[in-house]
């Protein structure tokens, strides 16, 4: 089947990449207009390093000031399946924003919103991640806290089995299995994995390899050795992550996607509250072990600075990779800052265990949930943005940090602790011990 031509959110969004602003602009008022008759005017597009596959910015209509966002994946005019489904996170109790209109049409999709005074989570926390204000940053993870404990209430609340059918329906696939394939050729590996890696050259810092010598490589990251290497992690969850395989482990209404930059910082009265908004990719039926899965790699892992400030990582950090017979030894001082380590111990905490603990009590948790779950956090940042420097934004430090993390997030260790072996050991249910 032919794939149809660019959509007027793709080439809005390409436009915008090329720094054609004004491009960008015009092709989103006539967007505007067509879907909701808005006149729109002092159309300004957020030059945002979070919006990796979005658009986002400010208008004005009727003299009233708006906010406009949209996702917009490549080849998406061919995809099936219903965009911006945000009515159903309200009627389910979360803490969502609710969108003043909405096309959920695939290529023509945008949400506007009432403009907002309040920051987002992902800025409040990149001013804390070196911050020293204990206060600030004691206030972001009780809003953190918060959040999590509103969300388990929705899915233990909306937690039922799932066909495969069902889990093969939902859009939060398109963050994770559909970026290994291609549109016309659905049944090989290929998408952002093809285009990414396969057939590339990475230059890191003391080694230059090929992708053809790369992914069969083993990782010692710090001393601690990872058991697969990235062409057997994406060859696996190729497999595992189908859609319709995740149908074995029940569903939930959830946000999917709720990384913090699509989460408002609302910071008033005795405590702050979180808020999430941009639902492209809710769901009645998510498989739960996806739910958050997005959130605990992006909100957490990705910071700091590493995967949205790859230049600035690169004067903070160092980084240094070396070749040993089928082992790339890694060493670099990078590190997840301590608000961050607090965030993922109330993930944990609040979500993580609590809803393994209820997938086991219903017979809902497949015996390889902690393999599903690092697979899942494995394709976060493999595929999320090109990490090879030179293929995007990155260079050789910020590339060997994130194949590093990258591995961590996918693998255990041969020997040792790895960066998630302390998280997985605590949150497995006793029930469910399966590692």
């Amino acid at each position: 089947m032919p794939i149809p031509a660019p959509s007027l959110t793709a080439e809005a969004r390409a436009r915008a990449k090329a720094g054609d602003l004004a491009g960008a602009g015009e092709i989103i008022a006539r967007l505007l207009q067509e879907k909701f008759a808005l006149e729109a005017r002092d159309i300004r597009i957020n030059v945002d390093i979070y919006s990796l596959n979005s658009l986002n910015g400010f208008f004005t209509a009727s003299d009233k000031p708006f906010f406009f966002k949209f996702h917009q994946e490549e080849n998406e005019e061919a995809m099936a399946g219903e965009y911006y489904r945000a009515a159903l996170l309200a009627e389910a109790g979360l803490p969502v924003d609710q969108p003043l209109h909405v096309s959920t049409e695939p290529g023509e999709q945008i949400l506007v919103y009432r403009r907002r005074d309040d920051r987002r989570f992902a800025d409040v926390l990149k001013s804390l991640d070196f911050s020293t204000d204990q206060a600030a940053i004691l206030r972001a993870v009780a809003a953190e806290r918060r959040l999590n404990e509103e969300l388990i209430a929705v899915y233990r609340r909306t937690l039922h089995p799932i066909t495969a059918a069902q889990s093969a329906a939902e859009p939060i696939h398109r963050l994770f299995h559909a970026r290994l394939v291609d549109a016309d050729r659905p049944g090989h590996l290929g998408g952002r994995f093809g285009s990414f890696y396969r057939d590339q050259v990475f230059a890191l810092p003391g080694e230059t390899l090929s992708w053809d010598e790369l992914q069969h490589l083993t990782f010692e990251v710090n001393g601690v050795r990872y058991r697969d290497s990235l062409g057997a992690l994406f060859a696996e969850a190729f497999v595992r992550l189908e859609p319709a395989r995740l149908g074995d482990c029940g569903g939930v209404t959830a946000h999917g996607d709720a990384h913090n930059a699509n989460v408002w910082y609302e910071d008033g009265g005795d405590a702050a509250r979180l808020s999430m908004f941009d639902p492209a990719f809710a769901g009645r039926h998510v498989p739960a072990l996806l739910a958050e899965v997005k959130t605990t790699f992006h909100n957490i892992f990705a910071h700091p600075l590493w995967l949205y400030d790859a230049p600035a990582a690169a004067e903070t950090f160092t980084a240094n990779a070396k070749r040993i017979g089928d082992v790339l030894h890694i060493e670099t001082d990078w590190r997840p800052s301590p608000v961050r380590l607090a965030l993922l111990a109330a993930k944990r905490d609040l979500l993580w265990k609590p809803l393994l603990a209820e997938l086991a009590a219903r017979k809902l948790l497949p015996t390889d949930w902690r393999r599903v779950v690092q697979l899942a956090l494995f394709l976060c940042p493999t595929l999320v943005m090109n990490l090879r420097a030179g293929g995007g934004s990155h260079n050789p430090v910020s590339s060997a940090i994130g194949l590093a993390t990258a591995i961590a997030m996918g693998s255990d260790p041969v020997a040792g602790m790895g960066l998630l072996s302390a998280f997985f050991d605590e949150l497995t249910p006793d029930s469910a011990n399966h590692r």
